[in-house]
C-alpha cells in the first residue's frame, strides 16, 4: 500500500486497509521522511513547508490513527534523527521538524497509558540511505563517517535491529528517545 502521509484520509485508508487484511494493527513503524538542507537564511518557505507536512504532520497523522488502532502489546515507533542533539549547520529546518517529533512521541507515550502500547523515537545518526547520500559530495559523507568513533556510516539493518528490539521484547522500553548513531553525540 502507498499512501501520501500528509493526507489524513490517504493514512486512514492505509489502516482501514491493513486492518482488513490482517485483522489488527501491531506494531507501527513510521520512516516517512524527506530532507532538504540549506542555511536558514537562504531557506526556501516552500521547501520548509513541503518538509513540514510529510516529516511532522506525517508523523501526526500516522501517530493518530495508530494510536486509534494499535492493539494492546503492540508498540509505535516513530523517526527522528540525531543531528536534533548534534546540531549541524544548514539541518536547521530538518532537525526542527525531527524536534518536534520526539516532542510529539513522548507525549503520546503518556497519553496511551493503560493501554500497554510502548511509544518511542528511534533517531538515527548518518546512515547510508538514499535520504542521506543523495546530493552530497562525497567528501561531506565521508567526513560524517569519520565523526562516529566506529568510523562508519550507519547502516539500514543497524536501525532495523533496533526497530525489532523496540517492536518485540523490549516491553518496558517507552516514551524514549533511542539513538542508535556509533556514537557521533
Amino acid at each position: 500500500m502507498q499512501a501520501d502521509v500528509g493526507d489524513e484520509k490517504q493514512v486512514a485508508a492505509v489502516f482501514d486497509e491493513t486492518e482488513s487484511r490482517y485483522g489488527s494493527v501491531d506494531v507501527v513503524v513510521n520512516t516517512a521522511g524527506i530532507m532538504l538542507l540549506a542555511p536558514i537564511v537562504d531557506y526556501a518557505l516552500e521547501d520548509f513547508d513541503r518538509m513540514v507536512r510529510t516529516n511532522l504532520r506525517g508523523t501526526f497523522l500516522v501517530s493518530q490513527q495508530a494510536a486509534r488502532r494499535v492493539r494492546a502489546g503492540g508498540a509505535i515507533i516513530n523517526f527522528s534523527s540525531s543531528v536534533v542533539k548534534i546540531g549541524l549547520e544548514t539541518y536547521t529546518a530538518y532537525a526542527a521538524t525531527k524536534g518536534g517529533v520526539e516532542a510529539m512521541t513522548m507525549i503520546l507515550a503518556r497519553e496511551l497509558r493503560g493501554r500497554d502500547i510502548t511509544v518511542n523515537v528511534l533517531a538515527p545518526g548518518p546512515t547510508a540511505t538514499p535520504l542521506f547520500l543523495e546530493g552530497k559530495p562525497q567528501e561531506v559523507v565521508d567526513h560524517m563517517a569519520s565523526m562516529a568513533p566506529l568510523e562508519r556510516l550507519g547502516q539500514p539493518e543497524d536501525a532495523a535491529e533496533v526497530v525489532a528490539f523496540l517492536a518485540g521484547p523490549a516491553r518496558w522500553v517507552n516514551g524514549q528517545i533511542i539513538y542508535a548513531n556509533g556514537g557521533v553525540a
